[in-house]
This record gives C-alpha cells, structure tokens and sequence, in this order.
C-alpha cells in the first residue's frame, strides 16, 4: 500500500505528543480537523493531528460504490463471518508507517495517540492493541473491534495496560451499540482497561463527548 496522504495540524511549535486520527466511511482527511480548537488544549502541550486520507476502494455493502474506506464492508449482519482480513492488514501496515514516521521525528510511541470514528474507530482499535511498541492511548468513537476473536492471539503483550476510550450514540442506526458494547465486553475480558461512554445521539460526534475526550488525553498526557 502507498504512503497516506494525510493533513496535519499543530497546537504549537514544538511538539510533544502527535494524534494520528482516522475518518470514517466515505469521508476524509478533513472530516475532523475542526475538532482540534474544539478540544481547546493549552497553548503549552505541543500536539501535531495527523489526519490520512484512507484509500479509494469499492465498499460491498454501498453497492460497490467507490469511496475513501480502510476496508471493505461485505455485510454489517454477518460482520464475524464476512470481514475483510486483507483490507485490515494493509490499512493496519500503512498507519504503522504514519507512527513510525513521528518516531523519525523526535516524537516516541508512547507519546503516540491513535482516534478514529466509525471505520476509524476499528481501525485505531485494531492497529493499536497490536502495536509492537507502547502507544499514548486509543481513541474509538461510534466503532467496534473487527476480527475480535483474533485479539487475544495477535495483541501485543506491551499495549495490554494501554488507556481505551470508547464512545457511541444509544440509536447510532449506521454501527448498532450492540456491537461496541461486544467489543468492550470483549476487551475487558481479555484484561484490557475501558472508559466507556453512551450518548443519546446517532451517528455523530457530539459537544459532551468532545469534552470527554479532551479530559481523557489531558490525564494521559498530566500523569506522563
């Protein structure tokens, strides 16, 4: 898979902590640069928000409609049976490149977030916990973990205490909850730690869940 092309942002000069965060279906790399002055984070923690494009693909479940997807979707009803293992793996290799590269510029893994909506959210979920590197925490918004059941053998060992935030809406009609709260359920089963979140919205972000996450990455980054 070629490099992403991604849009980048900084909160200051010099940076200290990067966010890689990952779009949802059909949209793109701009979809969330609004949210970083709505995350209003201090002049003095220096962030750099990379935001890739996903590549151009047919997406089953759209009709084979061609659009930005980290993955192909066959069927949300059949989602365990139907996955699309090569599209995760690729996509999963390209946004290990995006780390790797903040690494070449000065910014360690464990000063690393990944956040992503929807397909962004399993995408972050599923490149994060199998990171052979400590990461900051995971970000994962109206999402759900694919290949689930393959967590416990491909995880790596040294993300296993890593900080997971997980948000949906209670009537997303796009990701039903059901299958975020297997996803939490899952991983709390497996011994991972979850701040979990509901919302009374659909498919969305909304102003609370902004809030929360803000909180969440300032504790991270106040009890470095």
């Amino acid at each position: 898979m070629p490099n992403l092309e991604t849009i980048e942002q900084q909160t200051a000069d010099t940076v200290q902590y990067s966010i890689i965060w990952l779009h949802g279906l059909g949209a793109d790399a701009n979809d969330f640069v609004p949210i970083i002055p709505a995350l209003n984070f201090s002049p003095s923690i220096g962030i750099r928000f990379i935001f890739p494009n996903a590549p151009v693909r047919p997406i089953t479940i759209n009709n084979g409609m061609v659009m930005r997807g980290w993955y192909d979707i066959l069927s949300l009803e059949r989602i365990e049976s139907a996955e699309d293992n090569q599209g995760l793996y690729n996509s999963k290799q390209a946004i290990e490149a995006l780390i790797q590269q903040e690494n070449i510029r000065g910014i360690p893994s464990e000063r690393i977030f990944l956040a992503g909506f929807s397909q962004g959210c399993a995408m972050s979920l599923f490149t994060g916990l199998r990171y052979s590197e400590r990461l900051a925490g995971i970000i994962g918004l109206s999402g759900y973990l694919p290949l689930y059941k393959q967590t416990a053998i491909e995880a790596s060992p040294i993300n296993k205490d890593i900080p997971i935030f997980l948000a949906h809406g209670t009537v997303d009609p796009v990701v039903p909850l059901y299958l975020a709260q297997r996803s939490r359920d899952y991983l709390i089963e497996q011994g991972y730690t979850i701040q979990w979140h509901e919302y009374p919205m659909a498919h969305q972000v909304s102003n609370e869940e902004i809030v929360d996450i803000a909180s969440f990455i300032h504790h991270i980054i106040h009890n470095k």
